[in-house]
């Protein structure tokens, strides 16, 4: 016990008590992972002309960042430079800004992937509410990220080929960001007509309409306690 006693000490001095502070801590960790996971299963596939990996190991991959980033909430590697041989580009047969963030199919219209995002969000929404819903059915405690986790490769299998289901703007907007500083340059922005700014606002659009569409639907009718 005496030995333990120096480190109860120092655990107590770097104990952060400000609590706005703690939760934006495990944020930036569970985003920080969220993403590493999902963008090195891009990367993996994209690198290796996907021999090494395709569409559904990249949902896969992506919707079980999502149970493990909710789990820890509640530098690009020289295969990029070998694949394109240094030259970072957005479009084209070697292009690898899709690592990072998403961008539209050929036959997709801003208009169609501005509703592909308010209804696979609006999805999103509808789903998570239900989960963690303790009037609906709900799931055993513990396990609520592993549904929201099969919830988001349901929604990535039904909708994902339009424009890898962003569904967040933090998903998205950073990742878009770094790419720009790190090489790729303003094209990111101006590709697929503009689309940086779909992947922003409609999830914000889908996030309310799914709010209100189940509160409306199914919460509010709820026999009375």
């Amino acid at each position: 016990m005496a030995q333990s006693q120096p480190l109860i000490k120092v655990m107590g001095r770097l104990r952060i008590r400000n609590h706005l502070a703690r939760q934006c801590l495990a944020e930036f960790l569970a985003v920080f992972v969220l993403l590493f996971l999902t963008q090195g299963a891009v990367a993996q596939a994209v690198t290796s002309g996907e021999n090494k990996g395709n569409f559904f190991t990249m949902f896969l991959a992506g919707s079980l960042a999502v149970i493990i980033a909710i789990y820890v909430g509640g530098n690009v590697s020289d295969a990029l430079q070998n694949y394109t041989g240094g030259n970072l580009t957005v479009t084209g047969p070697r292009e690898t800004a899709s690592i990072f963030a998403t961008y539209p199919a050929p036959y997709l219209s801003l208009n169609n992937g501005f509703l592909d995002q308010v209804l696979g969000t609006g999805i999103l929404i509808v789903g998570t509410l239900a989960i963690v819903d303790t009037r609906n059915k709900g799931v055993p405690a513990g396990l609520e990220p592993v549904a929201v986790g099969l919830l988001v490769l349901a929604i990535g299998l039904s909708l994902g080929v339009n424009c890898g289901y962003p569904l967040n703007p933090a998903r998205d907007l950073g990742p878009r960001l770094f790419t720009y500083v790190a090489g790729w340059g303003p094209e990111v922005f101006r590709a697929g007509n503009g689309w940086w700014w779909v992947p922003v606002v409609a999830p914000l659009v889908g996030a309310m309409l799914g709010t209100a569409t189940y509160q409306l639907l199914v919460a509010l009718h709820h026999p009375e306690e």
